[in-house]
Formats: structure tokens, sequence, C-alpha cells
């Protein structure tokens, strides 16, 4: 009895100290896509087509319904929707207090 409650111990503190690591899993598990963009930020495209930008310094961007990005490789995309609150809530998932 007493080995199976250190061990539960055990895995319960080894499980919050690996949480942190993981907090960015949920992005791409929710995007197909992640497109680098000329200006250095991330444009990524949901599975459902919408899109949204992380700037180059890992925030969510506002994203102009129709406006044209230029990729890093010089191909230009149109963008669908602006779904910066999607963003953010994957970004910030895991790192509240």
């Amino acid at each position: 009895m007493k080995a199976t409650l250190f061990t539960l111990v055990i895995a319960f503190a080894a499980a919050g100290v690996y949480v942190p690591v993981f907090a960015r899993d949920a992005l791409p598990q929710a995007t197909q896509q992640a497109l680098a963009l000329k200006d250095g930020s991330t444009l990524y495209v949901f599975k459902d087509g919408k899109m949204a930008k992380e700037d180059r310094y890992g925030r969510a961007a506002y994203l102009k319904q129709g406006e044209v990005l230029e990729l890093a490789d010089g191909r230009k995309v149109t963008a669908v929707g602006n779904e910066v609150a999607r963003l953010s809530g994957l970004l910030n998932d895991g790192h509240q207090n």
C-alpha cells in the first residue's frame, strides 16, 4: 500500500514538472499548415481553412480578411478569416497562473 501511494505521489509530481514543456502541443494539433512570412511572422492555416497570424515575437496578431501576405519564399497568399482569438488561446494554453 505504501509503495503504491509513493508511486502515485512521484507520478503526479513528475507530471506537474513536464506540463509546461507540452504547452504548445495544441497548436500543431489544431492547424494543418504553418507558413513562414517574409516579415518573420507565421501564418497558421486551421483545419477548417481559416487563418491566423503570429507575429515574430510569438503573439497573435490582427489579420485583415482578404489581406495579401507574402511568404518567405516569395509566394503570395490571401488571408481567409481572422482567428486572432483562437490563435491567442492556443499560444497561451498552459501559461496562465
